[in-house]
């Protein structure tokens, strides 16, 4: 079946994509060079899952430690393969509202430029191959802060009369918003990706995600939401809330639910197609709400500290709504939800996060 390419092949959703496209027979070849640890430090390295890949599956996986923002090595890597390439899953990316206004050109290069030198070396290679990109629901920046939200016991709400409660849909405008440097940077990937698929002709899906997640996730305080609620409790670590009196709500989809919708497109890619990815009705939760799901699961409560200022760009509420993906892929099904999704990532962990001696 030919080679799946895959870019932040040590994350949470690269790993998985690995992974999963080398159980449909596809050799995959990984590029990861363990970039997040630079960004978060040594507990959000990638190193352990690159190391696990490499040994579950053996020469069906090629790795590469190559940085994106290196167009030589990128071009030298699609040269090796060229039309052999049956699908590039871009997953790798600067993730972080806070780190990226440490490093402005850092982020963008990352994540823009980076983005670019994928999409212009499967045009030249393998243009063929469907392109799966990662984007974020945080290309709709603060709009989704400006609905008429109602404030419950551990969450705000949507009324449910409200066009948007079933999630809110793809035509949410991406203009005058407060985007935070990150999510400005994600807007140009995610509109060079489209571009690319209706000036060139290529299979292009751009996947805007809310919180992905799943027990391969390294989770660290700036990025990897329940992960590092389920780590906090088990590890006994503060987990400092930012604002919205802690009942700011996500929707949470599982990496196997993720990889379950990119493969329905690789199988059937359309062209510039634009999709919400999260776990809509399904599978959502606030942050009060995850903290008691989180302490039944281990049997210990959460220690936390409130913080006043909310994060810049931050969103109050978000449900995203699956209903365009649905449309399209009507027999892709999302399988888990917030207490299954947590249960599992405190099952894969239970040895390793332990309170500090």
């Amino acid at each position: 079946m030919g080679v799946a390419l895959v870019t932040g092949s040590g994350g949470l959703i690269g790993s998985e994509a690995v992974r999963h496209f080398a159980g449909l027979g596809l050799d995959v070849v990984g590029i990861d060079n363990d970039m997040r640890q630079e960004f978060f430090g040594a507990e959000a390295s990638t190193a352990w899952n690159v190391q696990r890949l490499t040994a579950d599956l053996g020469s069906q996986y090629s790795h590469h430690g190559v940085d994106i923002r290196d167009r030589d090595a990128v071009a030298r890597i699609f040269e090796k393969y060229g039309k052999d390439i049956a699908v590039v899953i871009h997953a790798a990316a600067q993730p972080s509202h806070d780190w990226a206004v440490r490093d402005p050109f850092t982020d963008f290069d990352v994540n823009a430029g980076g983005t670019l030198t994928m999409l212009q070396n499967t045009r030249e290679h393998c243009i063929e191959a469907p392109f799966i990109h990662c984007s974020t629901n945080k290309v709709y920046g603060d709009t989704p802060n400006r609905l008429p939200l109602v404030e419950q016991e551990t969450r705000w709400e949507l009324d449910s009369a409200h066009p948007y409660y079933e999630g809110i849909t793809e035509d949410m405008s991406i203009d005058q918003t407060l985007h935070s440097v990150f999510g400005a940077s994600k807007v140009a990937a995610d509109v060079m990706a489209q571009e690319y698929g209706r000036y060139f002709g290529m299979k292009t899906a751009i996947f805007r995600g809310g919180t992905l997640t799943g027990p391969a996730h390294s989770a660290t305080e700036l990025h990897g939401f329940l992960g590092y609620v389920m780590r906090a409790n088990m590890e006994r670590r503060t987990y400092r809330i930012f604002g919205y009196k802690g009942k700011q709500v996500r929707d949470a989809i599982h990496s196997h639910d993720v990889l379950s919708a990119f493969e329905a497109f690789f199988r059937n890619p359309g062209s510039a197609k634009v999709y919400n990815l999260g776990g809509g009705r399904h599978s959502n939760v606030s942050n009060l709400e995850a903290f008691a799901i989180a302490g039944r699961i281990s049997g210990t409560e959460m220690i936390t500290e409130y913080v006043e200022d909310n994060r810049i760009g931050d969103h109050q509420w978000w449900i995203g709504s699956m209903a365009a993906f649905q449309a399209d892929y009507p027999q892709w099904k999302q399988v888990y939800d917030v207490p299954m999704i947590l249960q599992e990532i405190h099952d894969a962990n239970v040895d390793k996060w332990v309170p500090a001696a």
